[in-house]
């Protein structure tokens, strides 16, 4: 009994001091800095302890933003996950400090010596934060949502994602246009979409003086009322918008419910127009400028001399 006793003890001893002394050195091994007059120690537990709590942080964030997703419209989805991103990166700082806090170390020794730093890099990452102070109030207010058409810089386009930092659309030629988020909140941005889906257009056409107005009009409406992409309600008008120079100037105004592709129904509309005018003996006139020449008196006696003298 007195063996076996011993025997434990001795066991004991040995995960006491050698493996459990061997854990505890390479937990505590590293090394440490000054600060201030502070000494700050970075060791392997420290260094351990962070890495577990970014793993159980990153497993709590993604089982809430599942969850929260899975009750959202797939258009709210989209704005959620770009305001979660910001919100991810603030909960994995606060993390970072309340860990290195509970580890004995002095947060506010390492955030006074940033203080530099961080005065530097707001600088020079200004826009950047900028353009993510700009998508945050994109999503919150909802001024652009993803499917909405947008005019800037003389581009039409269409958003199909909004991210913290930029917002991405599709111009009608089928290329991807970056937008930095600040554009939105400085610039004056054209949202054909933000209202409803349905847009006024127009296409305009001179006709000959001279023309008949009234078959101006009807044949002009005949057009809208065939063209595939024209709403029939609220329905196509017509204004006589003006009398020009050389023609007799008309607008057909129509509604779209789909002005991204607008271009292509205005295409179609004017191959109609034409046609149609040709049938009708509609003209379209070519832009007319009428010359006068005079010759003042002097000048007309001096070549009526010269002819007698000639003669």
């Amino acid at each position: 009994m007195q063996e076996e006793q011993s025997a434990k003890e001795k066991v004991t001893e040995v995960i006491e001091q050698d493996i459990w002394g061997l854990i505890k050195e390479i937990w505590n091994a590293g090394f440490s800095y000054s600060i201030g007059g502070e000494e700050i120690k970075i060791t392997v537990g420290l260094i351990v302890i962070i890495i577990l709590a970014f793993l159980i942080t990153s497993v709590v964030l993604r089982i809430t933003r599942s969850f929260i997703t899975s009750k959202l419209m797939d258009e709210d989805k989209m704005k959620f996950i770009s305001v979660f991103k910001f919100i991810k990166y603030f909960v994995y700082l606060t993390v970072i400090l309340i860990t290195l806090s509970s580890t004995g170390v002095d947060v506010t020794i390492l955030l006074t010596a940033s203080a530099a730093l961080f005065v530097g890099l707001g600088l020079a990452l200004q826009e950047l934060f900028q353009d993510v102070i700009g998508g945050i109030f994109i999503i919150l207010d909802k001024s652009l949502l993803v499917g909405d058409v947008i005019e800037m810089d003389g581009r039409v386009a269409r958003v199909f994602e909004i991210k913290l930092r930029t917002t991405r659309a599709l111009t009608r030629d089928d290329k991807v246009m970056i937008i930095p988020n600040h554009k939105f909140i400085s610039d004056t941005v054209f949202n054909y979409t933000q209202n409803h889906k349905t847009t006024r257009e127009v296409v305009k056409v001179g006709v000959s003086y001279g023309s008949d107005v009234e078959k101006v009009r009807e044949v002009l409406l005949e057009c809208a009322r065939e063209q595939k992409g024209i709403l029939k309600k609220p329905e196509p008008f017509i204004l006589f918008e003006d009398f020009g120079d050389s023609a007799l100037l008309f607008g057909l105004h129509f509604y779209v419910s789909d002005s991204f592709v607008d271009p292509k129904v205005k295409s179609e509309l004017r191959f109609k127009i034409n046609n149609k005018f040709r049938l009708n003996s509609i003209t379209i006139p070519f832009p007319q400028r009428d010359v006068h020449m005079f010759y003042p008196n002097n000048i007309q006696k001096q070549e009526e001399f010269e002819d007698n003298d000639d003669a």
